[in-house]
């Protein structure tokens, strides 16, 4: 018996490290091609001025910094290495912060879509490149308001001996009471819920818009609306994401291997899926965009050739 339980432990380790060698070379490869994207943003500067590319690269900044800090945290709990809890208030803020801003641009990114299909006169006047700059700050600022709460009832419940304390950094660490948990999840769901009503009455406009399209303006309007489900999509996954807690923590009760099977499938498709769309729905289904990575990837070899 004793074999047996030494044998099955082994398989559940190597499993484990398994899973940890296969998270590490997905993120790698969304890191990178974030990375590559993200150069692509500002070595270009046509793409400075256009409120859509100022928006996704807001969106690859923040994706870039979630995986970064998440992939931190997991190596962490895999290495059992502590750290004091005022140094997980700071990570955690951080990467639950980033967690808020994809989703929040995203709406944004459909905002314009509908502005520019819908109201393609006025597309200049809201769209401009001041009037994204204050809208990126009116995004952080929406996005820091769940942060806040979240700190807030960490802060109005933790003793001051307890930021000095060693523990595996998770976001656990912040849910002292169960009511907090609560707070933090209402706030979420209410600020999904409005993104998705946006969503959906942008998709509406537009999709009656490319029924009443012809030609040239038909094909913008039905690309419009193709980004427009994308970003559905994406978000979508998003909401699952926030989700997963309640289903992992229903699960444990069941059985703790079960709980980590849960927690991989739920990591690699409602954390890292996510992250995967926002390269697709503008690194590459976009033309301009596309060239310019493209030229990039080749060190301008297939500028010259032109």
């Amino acid at each position: 018996m004793a074999d047996n339980s030494s044998d099955g432990g082994e398989v559940v380790l190597n499993q484990r490290n398994d899973r940890n060698v296969i998270v590490q070379i997905v993120i790698l490869i969304f890191l990178s091609t974030d990375l590559l994207l993200i150069v692509t943003f500002f070595k270009k500067e046509c793409f400075h001025t256009t409120a859509r590319y100022i928006l996704f690269a807001v969106t690859l900044l923040s994706d870039s910094m979630f995986l970064l800090l998440s992939d931190i945290l997991l190596l962490m709990n895999y290495l059992e290495f502590t750290v004091q809890v005022w140094l997980c208030i700071i990570i955690c803020t951080v990467a639950f912060l980033n967690v808020i801003v994809t989703p929040v641009t995203l709406t944004a990114m459909t905002l314009e879509r509908y502005v520019a299909i819908c109201m393609p006169l006025r597309h200049a006047e809201l769209c401009s490149t001041r009037s994204t700059l204050c809208c990126i700050h009116i995004i952080h600022g929406i996005s820091s308001v769940p942060c806040i709460a979240v700190l807030s009832t960490f802060f109005a419940s933790a003793s001051r001996s307890m930021y000095k304390q060693y523990m595996i950094c998770t976001a656990e660490t912040f849910v002292l009471k169960e009511w907090q948990s609560h707070i933090r999840s209402a706030l979420q769901q209410f600020y999904f819920l409005i993104m998705c009503i946006i969503i959906i009455f942008c998709y509406i406009q537009i999709m009656k818009v490319a029924k009443a399209a012809s030609g040239e303006n038909k094909q913008s309007s039905s690309k419009g609306l193709k980004t427009v489900v994308l970003h559905a999509i994406q978000l979508l996954l998003c909401v699952i994401g926030l989700w997963c807690p309640f289903i992992e923590a229903a699960v444990l009760q069941v059985s703790v291997r079960l709980f980590i099977d849960v927690r991989y499938f739920n990591y690699i498709m409602f954390t890292l899926g996510p992250k995967c769309l926002s390269p697709l729905i503008y690194g590459l289904r976009d033309e301009t965009f596309f060239h310019a990575l493209k030229n990039n990837v080749l060190f301008g070899l297939s500028k010259r050739a032109i």
